[in-house]
């Protein structure tokens, strides 16, 4: 009997591994939400509701970006500083309506995207540094084109960080269209099973024909375009164009919103089901800190914590 116990001891490790990388980021949102049920005053509340998905709505879409790059076995360290340019930019052209302003911003950002793809698919430099380059770079960009805080005031776009439709937020609205689009384009399409061909192996999708760089600059262009529909989001929320402080850290929330969820940072699986909820676990942990009066030094560690138990429930995953 005690042989036929640790044989099978293993074996039962294993599973609850495999339970927890599949599983794990709902169990954590659900605890979360039975715990917050029990000690936080008025957490049920509607308004508590929409502030939470408010708040994570970003990040959601910026973990979608970044979903896609990771699953090439990439990752983009310029997210955060292209939404602090997609401020900039909002508030230096919004004088000729919301309309050119957008397309302004749609612009800078397929820049910033381009370039880091270029770096990667042609030039062959690390993602980490490329990205890392235009991460510093963009941010001093932003701070060139808006040096301080500025003040929007401008109906449409406070429409569009304000507005809702049945009670529903834009800002969840669109984060959620977002998702079923990331989602149907990973799972249903040509571009989405080559980018996870490439994200399993580059050498052998580049071997089997595939357009290993043209898939690349792609996924790093949408990347850098859903950071900045983010950073309008953002702004519009705010009212106000704030290139110093928006963004800062964005790229650590959604690539640890991408890791919870499920997606190995070997690349070649995408889960955006899990990224989500892995933005949203990161969020009402957040959440739950400051609303018990907890130091932000706490939440910071408890993110910690929550990155190296999603790595270590992520050990032996790999590749598929």
């Amino acid at each position: 009997m005690a042989e036929v116990a640790l044989r099978t001891t293993p074996l039962d490790k294993d599973r609850i591994l495999q339970w927890l990388q599949t599983y794990g980021v709902y169990a954590g949102v659900a605890v979360l939400l039975v715990v917050n049920v029990l000690i936080t005053p008025h957490f049920l509340s509607a308004e508590n509701f929409r502030t939470q998905a408010v708040q994570v709505a970003p990040v959601i879409i910026v973990a979608l970006g970044m979903a896609l790059v990771i699953g090439t076995e990439g990752v983009d360290l310029s997210v955060g500083a292209v939404m602090a340019l997609s401020a900039s930019v909002t508030a230096l052209y919004l004088g000729y309506g919301l309309l050119p302003a957008l397309l302004a911003v749609a612009l800078f950002a397929a820049g910033v995207g381009l370039a880091n793809g270029a770096l990667v698919a042609f030039i062959g430099v690390q993602p980490i540094v490329a990205t890392l380059a235009l991460m510093v770079g963009g941010r001093g960009l932003a701070l060139v084109l808006l040096p301080q805080l500025k003040d929007l005031r401008n109906p449409s776009l406070a429409s569009l960080g304000s507005g809702d439709v049945l009670g529903v937020p834009y800002l969840i609205l669109i984060a959620t269209a977002l998702a079923v689009l990331v989602a149907f384009v990973v799972r249903r399409t040509t571009f989405g099973r080559q980018l996870l061909a490439i994200g399993d192996s580059r050498p052998a999708a580049q071997l089997a024909g595939l357009p290993v760089r043209r898939v690349l600059i792609i996924v790093y262009v949408v990347s850098a375009l859903l950071a900045a529909v983010a950073g309008v989001l953002a702004t519009a929320r705010l009212q106000a164009s704030d290139p110093t402080s928006l963004g800062n850290l964005m790229e650590l929330s959604a690539i640890t919103a991408v890791v919870v969820g499920g997606t190995p940072l070997t690349g070649g699986r995408v889960n955006i089901a899990g990224t989500v909820a892995g933005a949203v676990l990161i969020q009402l942990l957040t959440a739950t800190l400051i609303k018990h009066d907890l130091p932000p030094s706490w939440t910071q560690i408890a993110q910690a914590m929550v990155i190296v138990a999603a790595v270590y429930a992520a050990r032996g995953r790999g590749k598929r």
